[in-house]
């Protein structure tokens, strides 16, 4: 038998799990609608948004100005992503990675770290009675995580071999127009290809430094989803008092620069290709992009059907080939992208006929039922982003990084509803008149170029 007094907290907490399952179970019964917005404030000098939907879970997140656009070297984004909640890595002060892991797992907690553009996104899911542990542990691992060289070797070098090693042509097309976009900043891949000489700058050490300059109060900011705020205010104060107030150097933090251009990279296997345009960037209204996604939209929500999309129609009438559109909407810009892949040939007829969808738009060709449909589909993207995807946790950090306010729900749909057909053609004709990002992965001989498609670059 093994003591009460020799259980770990979280252990202890565990322990206590039916008493909570009958408060859960009255929390069901009282449950409120869903809070849409999250409201922003500042807790011991820790910018913090929250909505709380009075259900039984939590999502938990630290969002850190530490994306790959902030990395003053190759490679350090991922390897600080890798050091954290990674088997047998993230190691603190206080607590082993084993340890961190069975207490986690006996609250029925689940943790996660990925990374953005933007930022580096430590995220905790668990039952809505254990934020006090969460909130303690989160703060522990981004002020007090060991980077050491052994599991630097053995572990996170290794998890990024492998994750190299999966990267398609769609991947490494969405970053090659990301890059002739934007160059440096946002240009800068999200993932190193195997071609990255990141062994010149990446190790424990170099990682180390990464996380000094991003993990401060300055450069964070906690998000949660289905918490109170007057929760949040008990317990962040205390837990991330440790937090460092500012760090001793500064992340390169140059205002983004659309270029626009073309890229080609012969590669075996999928082939892709990426159209892309400047897009709405965070906390800017921009309904008009938002319904232009809606209208490419790309693989229909109906089974057996193709969907009213342009590019719904345009791969139905091209087997090989999967398309879809979407905005990546970053805090001083935005890119709005059209993505296909599939077999080489099939995948040029589509961004043939996706430019010219888009042209028939920017002509004025859309009917009323279509613009009805894409309004109804961009509500729904907007509404289903933090339940569906979690995307709401990082944008909502990411707004409040930069100085905004988390996206107001209420106010954006009402703005959707206000698109017509004719600030649609508007918006449309803008993008085709600048100039158009597009890469090409794979058979070059067969995927078309950009003057091709009638864009400018």
């Amino acid at each position: 038998m093994i003591s009460r007094s020799a259980l770990t907290r979280g252990s202890q907490l565990a322990l206590r799990r039916p008493a909570a399952a009958k408060a859960a179970q009255r929390g069901f019964a009282a449950a409120a609608s869903p809070a849409a917005s999250y409201e922003p404030t500042t807790i011991a000098s820790v910018k913090v948004a929250s909505r709380d939907d009075s259900g039984p879970t939590t999502r938990l997140a630290v969002v850190a100005k530490a994306g790959t656009r902030y990395e003053p070297l190759p490679g350090l984004t991922v390897g600080l992503e890798e050091f954290a909640f990674k088997a047998g890595t993230q190691n603190t002060n206080k607590r082993t990675a084993l340890r961190i892991v069975r207490e986690s797992e006996l609250l029925g907690g689940q943790l996660q770290a990925y990374h953005t553009r933007e930022a580096v996104v430590l995220q905790a899911s668990f039952l809505r009675e254990d934020l006090p542990y969460f909130t303690e542990l989160l703060a522990e691992v981004i002020s007090e995580t060991k980077y050491t060289t052994h599991e630097f070797h053995e572990l996170v070098e290794n998890c990024i071999h492998e994750k190299q090693a999966k990267l398609d042509s769609a991947a490494i097309a969405l970053d090659a127009a990301h890059n002739v976009a934007f160059h440096s900043g946002l240009g800068s891949p999200l993932y190193p290809t195997v071609d990255t000489p990141t062994s010149s700058y990446l190790n424990e050490n170099s990682v180390a430094a990464f996380a000094n300059l991003a993990y401060n109060k300055a450069n964070i900011a906690v998000v949660a989803d289905g918490a109170s705020q007057a929760g949040l205010e008990k317990w962040v104060e205390p837990f991330f008092k440790g937090v460092p107030a500012t760090s001793s150097g500064n992340l390169n933090t140059a205002a983004s620069k659309y270029f626009g251009g073309e890229q080609r990279v012969a590669k075996n296997g999928k082939n892709a290709i990426v159209i892309a345009f400047p897009g709405a960037s965070l906390g800017v209204p921009h309904p008009e992009t938002s319904v232009l996604v809606g209208l490419l939209g790309g693989v229909s929500n109906i089974k057996w059907s193709p969907g009213f999309s342009l590019l719904a129609k345009a791969t139905a009438a091209n087997p090989g080939a999967e398309a879809f559109a979407h905005n990546y909407a970053y805090s001083d810009a935005g890119l709005l992208a059209i993505q296909i892949s599939g077999k080489g040939a099939a995948v040029g007829k589509v961004a043939v006929e996706a430019v010219k969808g888009l042209k028939a738009i920017a002509a004025g060709g859309v009917s009323k039922e279509d613009l009805t449909k894409a309004i109804a589909k961009a509500k729904f993207n907007l509404l289903s982003a933090s339940e569906v995807s979690g995307t709401g946790l990082v944008h909502a950090g990411a707004n409040l990084l930069a100085g905004g306010k988390p996206i107001q729900v209420a106010e954006t749909l009402k703005a959707l509803e206000g698109v017509t057909a004719e600030k649609l053609q508007a918006a449309a004709k803008k993008l085709l008149e600048g100039k158009a990002s597009v890469s090409a992965v794979g058979d070059l001989h067969v995927l078309p170029y950009a003057e091709d498609l009638g864009l400018k670059v």
